[in-house]
Parts: structure tokens; C-alpha cells; sequence
């Protein structure tokens, strides 16, 4: 085993966010199969766990683990660009268990305690802010996350300003500085309700199609500048014009969420023309991280993070974008706004485009946390079996959900006498429930194969890398060495 591979000591504090992140990934695909079951047998775990506790818990989890990725991927990836040790590594470690202490708390809060009793506990009546979808934490919770993303991206942004400025870092952290601000909205809301719909979706839709698209460009930039060799400068102006373009499209896409909540109608217009541009940025990203492969100048020996990455640009291009097109325009949207097709879209959007990044970076940057130069043969076996058992049962997920959209659709949406109710609609969308549920298990089983990557192999040597790719030179084995 090679020891002392990181450029940097205080990379070290991501190995915590990144252990923390996968435990809570864990859970939440648990609950998700939970979720699945209780789909078919309602009254499971009733009244310990009813489904809205059950999914409450399932998509706050998906939130929070995805958090302590960017922010264990920001603690890797500042240090190396900037060229300098992290401003304050014991901040870094306090905000880790402050962050994992008041998220455990929540999610006990919301296991143990009727909603209504949890909101009168923590002080909702002193400012209402709990009761919307994934912004359901209590009002300490929030300001506890206020707290820890400003110390956070107080300790990032002065490690950035001391050290080299780079196009990966600069992006990331505008992407994070616009994740804090976002979240702000959150702290309001309003009596009338349409104005409650448009701060509640500034803070989800601007997340998921804004600054979040920010940081997944930087963090599959820096994978593929250290695995691919090819020159920063070249990443670079791919960066630049796909952040253009998802920022361009992502905030007036923003409209697709005010067709039918009574909002002027223009932003029928509005939303129609941009959500529909939405895809471009996505498949940019997959024509980009396509050609930089193709361009390597180098074999890197840690070739799961490679096919991680791709992944994640092919994945995030179908659930982000094509997934989103089906049902972007307002006519169709109309039919299909809150429909399983809006849960497919869900799903492999996330799936595809965020947590597929974080893995990529945590199946680039574990090896060096553990004292590795790359990932023993056997566990990057075990990591290319996980990323096609999970891709695989995601994709029957979505189809599965795609399908039963489609049926509650033509039932329930487009009749216009005699139309099925919506819970008679459910009954007959069994057969897909079923089949989303085979796909849940099967992701399952991947996830169990990934972490158990991190168990196999230990005694290996550290994988060689091949000589310089491409331009017809022949491949020969030289010793690894740090990307």
C-alpha cells in the first residue's frame, strides 16, 4: 500500500463528510423501499411509521446526505486548487458534527414526535416556516443549517482567497454561495399562497436547476482534469459555456412551476420556451465529459471514477433533461403536473445528475483519504457492478413510474366526464408499483455492493497505470502515481 498521497493534510476532514454522507444514503434508500412497500400494503408499520413520516424522512434524507457531499467534495477540491491548506480544518470538523448532531436530531424529531407537536415544540408560531415539501424542518433546524453554511462557506472562501484562483473553484463556490442564499427563501412565507408557491420553489427549483447544476460542473470538471490529463484550459471553456447556458435556462425555467398557481399568464410563455431549453446544458455535459475521455492523455488507475463520471453526465442528461422536457411544456403539464410522471422525473433527475456526482467524487477521492494512490482491482470491480445494478434498478424505478403516470394520466387527467378518482386511479396502478418496487430492491442490492467496496481488497497493490492513451501510442504499465 502507498501511503501519503494527499497534496494536502486538510483534505483529510472529507473523509468524514463522506462516510457521514453514504450512511445517510443508506438510510434513505431504506425508507424508500419502505415507501415502495406501503404503496402496495398501506398499512404497513402503521401508526410507528405511516407514509407521510416514511417519506418525509426519505427525501429529507436525500437533501442532507447530498449537502455533507458537496461540502466533503468542496473540503477535497479547494485545498488541491487552490494550492493551499484549508483556512481552518478544526472549523470544518466542528461544523461536520454540529451539522450530523442537529440532522440525527431532526430526523428523530420527525420519527418520535407527531408533526403538529414538533412544530409547537420548536417555535414554529414564532415564525412559521415548517409544513411545505422538503423544507419541512423545524425552525432551530434551519437556522442551525444558516449557521453552518455560513462558517462553511466562510472557511472556503478564505482558503480560495489566499491561494490560486481556478475556473473549478471560483464556479463551485458561486454554486455554493447561491445554495446559502437560496435557502434564505425558505424563512419565508407568506399567507397568500401564490406568493408562498413562488418563494418555496426559489428555493427548490433554483437549488436543483440553478446553483446545484453550478457545482456539479465543478465537481465533474476537477474528476475529469485529474483523470483524463486533459488541459484545464480546455475544461475550462467547456465550463464556462455550460454554466452559462444552465444558469440561462434554469432561472426562467423556473416559470414551468407557475403555470396553474395563479401567476399571469405569460409565464406560461415564459416557462414553455425555457424549461424547454433546459436539456441543453445536460447534454452539453455528456457531449463534454464524452470528448474528454476520448481526449485523455492518460489511463488514471482509478478507472471506476471515470465510468462514474460519464455516467453521471449520460444519467443526469436523460432524468434532468429529457425526463424533464416530457412534461415541461404547459399543455402538457397540465395533464401531468403531480402524476407519477412528475415522481419519475424526480428520481432519476437526482439520481442522475447529483447523486451520481457525489459518488463520482467520493470513488475518486476515497483512495487518497485512505492512504492509497487508487482503489485496490477487486474494489473498483465491485464499484463498476454497483454503478450498473443501481443504474439499472433506477431505470426500471422510472419506467416503472413512467408507465403508472401515463395509465393515472388517461384515467384520471383526461377525461372530461366520468374521470376516475384519484385513490380508484392508485388501485389500478398496482402492476407498476410492483415493478418500481423490484427496481427499488434491485438499487438496493448496488448500494450494498458499493459500500461493500470499500471492505475488499485491502491487501492488493494499488492498481498501475497504463502509459499515455491515444495519438496510436502504445500502452505500457508505470508505476501510479498522484493525479
Amino acid at each position: 500500500m502507498t501511503t501519503a498521497v494527499l497534496k494536502y493534510k486538510s483534505q483529510s476532514v472529507a473523509k468524514l463528510y463522506f462516510i457521514a454522507a453514504l450512511a445517510l444514503f443508506a438510510a434513505q434508500i431504506l425508507f424508500g423501499v419502505t415507501l415502495g412497500l406501503q404503496y402496495l400494503i398501506g398499512d404497513l408499520l402503521f401508526p410507528y411509521i405511516p407514509f407521510n413520516q416514511a417519506r418525509m424522512v426519505h427525501t429529507n434524507l436525500l437533501i442532507v446526505w447530498l449537502l455533507f457531499g458537496f461540502m466533503g467534495s468542496a473540503y477535497y477540491i479547494v485545498p488541491e486548487e487552490a494550492e493551499t491548506e484549508l483556512h481552518s480544518p478544526k472549523l470544518a470538523i466542528a461544523l461536520f458534527w454540529i451539522f450530523l448532531v442537529a440532522g440525527a436530531l431532526t430526523i428523530v424529531g420527525y420519527l418520535a414526535v407527531p408533526y403538529a407537536k414538533l412544530a409547537e415544540l420548536t417555535g414554529n408560531d414564532l415564525l412559521m416556516t415548517m409544513g411545505r415539501e422538503f423544507l419541512e424542518q423545524p425552525l432551530p433546524t434551519k437556522l442551525g443549517i444558516v449557521v453552518v453554511a455560513l462558517a462553511f462557506l466562510y472557511n472556503i472562501t478564505l482558503t480560495i482567497l489566499k491561494g490560486r484562483k481556478t475556473s473549478i473553484s471560483l464556479v463551485l463556490l458561486i454554486g455554493l454561495w447561491g445554495l446559502a442564499v437560496m435557502f434564505l427563501f425558505s424563512f419565508v412565507n407568506p399567507h397568500n399562497l401564490v406568493r408562498d408557491k413562488m418563494y418555496w420553489w426559489f428555493v427548490v427549483h433554483l437549488w436543483v436547476e440553478g446553483v446545484w447544476e453550478l457545482i456539479l460542473g465543478a465537481l465533474l470538471a476537477f474528476v475529469l482534469v485529474k483523470t483524463t490529463g486533459v488541459d484545464r484550459e480546455v475544461i475550462d471553456k467547456w465550463l464556462y459555456v455550460i454554466i452559462a447556458f444552465s444558469l440561462m435556462t434554469g432561472i426562467l425555467g423556473t416559470g414551468h412551476h407557475f403555470y396553474f398557481i395563479g401567476t399571469p399568464g405569460y409565464w406560461q410563455w415564459i416557462g414553455s420556451i425555457f424549461s424547454a431549453l433546459e436539456p441543453i446544458p445536460f447534454f452539453m455535459m455528456t457531449v463534454f465529459a464524452f470528448n474528454m475521455v476520448q481526449r485523455r492523455r492518460r489511463e488514471h488507475p482509478n478507472q471506476a471514477a471515470v465510468l462514474w463520471a460519464v455516467g453521471t453526465s449520460v444519467m443526469g442528461f436523460l432524468g434532468a433533461g429529457l425526463w424533464g422536457f416530457i412534461h415541461t411544456l404547459s399543455p402538457v403539464n397540465y395533464y401531468t403536473h403531480g402524476t407519477q410522471i412528475t415522481a419519475a422525473h424526480g428520481h432519476l433527475a437526482f439520481y442522475g445528475a447529483y447523486v451520481l456526482v457525489v459518488i463520482t467524487m467520493i470513488s475518486y477521492a476515497m483512495p487518497t483519504l485512505r492512504g492509497r494512490l487508487s482503489a485496490p482491482k477487486t474494489a473498483q470491480s465491485y464499484e463498476m457492478w454497483s454503478f450498473w445494478i443501481m443504474t439499472i434498478g433506477m431505470s426500471v424505478m422510472v419506467l416503472a413510474l413512467t408507465g403508472a403516470g401515463i395509465l393515472q394520466v388517461w384515467l384520471q387527467r383526461l377525461p372530461e366526464t366520468g374521470a376516475m378518482g384519484f385513490m380508484a386511479t392508485q388501485d389500478q396502478l398496482a402492476f407498476f408499483y410492483w415493478l418500481r418496487l423490484a427496481g427499488g430492491v434491485g438499487f438496493l442490492i448496488g448500494l450494498i455492493i458499493y459500500l461493500s467496496s470499500f471492505f475488499v481488497g485491502s491487501n492488493e497493490p494499488d492498481v498501475a497505470e497504463v502509459g499515455s492513451a491515444g495519438n496510436g501510442a502504445s500502452a505500457r504499465a508505470v508505476p501510479a502515481k498522484r493525479a
